[in-house]
C-alpha cells in the first residue's frame, strides 16, 4: 500500500513530510529524499503504534481524493507530492 505524503521546504534549510491519511504522522528530513525515508520510517512506526492500541489502518487515499478535499487545500499548499509504501 502507497500513502500520498506531502513534502514541503521548510523556512530554514531542509524539508518536512507530512501524511494526509495519517494526520500528526510528519518527520523532516536535510533533503527530500531524507525526508521520504524518514517519513517511512515514522509512518511504520505510527502504523505499529495504531495497531497496539487496536486502531483500524485506514485505506490510502487517491491522490484525486486528497486533491479534491477541500479540508487539505491549506495543508497541500506549495507541497510536493510523494507515495510513501506502508511496511
Amino acid at each position: 500500500m502507497l500513502y500520498v505524503a506531502f513534502i514541503h521546504r521548510d523556512k530554514e534549510p531542509g524539508f518536512g513530510i507530512s501524511f494526509p491519511d495519517f494526520p500528526g504522522c510528519v518527520s523532516t528530513g536535510d533533503t527530500a529524499n531524507e525526508a521520504l525515508r524518514r517519513g517511512a520510517s515514522a509512518l511504520a512506526f505510527h502504523i505499529e503504534g495504531m495497531l497496539q492500541d487496536g486502531e483500524a489502518i485506514p485505506a490510502p487515499r487517491s491522490l484525486q481524493a486528497i486533491e479534491e478535499d477541500p479540508s487539505m487545500t491549506e495543508w497541500r499548499k506549495g507541497a510536493s507530492i510523494g507515495f510513501v509504501p506502508a511496511q
